[in-house]
């Protein structure tokens, strides 16, 4: 997988999974795919599209961001957390706050950003 084909895969999550959050929600979000890949030793695509790991991958019929102008923004916080610190604290998993997934009771609270909670083991 090429540089720029890993960039586009971490966009397009951080676009469908958090595209109306503020730029440290984004950047969060892209920092736990970040994480992921490394920890599994995964490309990005292999971590964004692992079954059932990321909603808009099974509930979406198209993967085209329909917002260009919110793509572009993405993008950035996708430039920024790959120029900064890990501020997610080595967190790979992530929910809204407005539900409760069963899964969190296994695992360490790190933060919120945005409207998502953050977790490690």
């Amino acid at each position: 997988m090429t540089l720029l084909e890993g960039i586009l895969w971490l966009t397009l999550n951080v676009y469908h999974e958090a595209r109306s959050e503020p730029q440290i929600g984004q950047v969060a979000v892209a920092q736990v795919t970040l994480n992921r890949a490394q920890n599994n030793n995964m490309s990005i695509k292999e971590v964004v599209r692992q079954p059932y790991q990321f909603s808009w991958t099974f509930q979406k019929e198209s993967y085209l961001p329909e917002d260009p102008e919110a793509f572009f923004r993405c993008m950035h916080s996708v430039y920024v957390a790959l120029q900064t610190q890990d501020l997610t604290s080595g967190s790979t998993y992530y929910h809204l706050d407005k539900i409760n997934p069963f899964w969190t009771s296994e695992l360490n609270y790190v933060n919120q950003f945005g409207s998502h909670k953050f977790y490690k083991k």
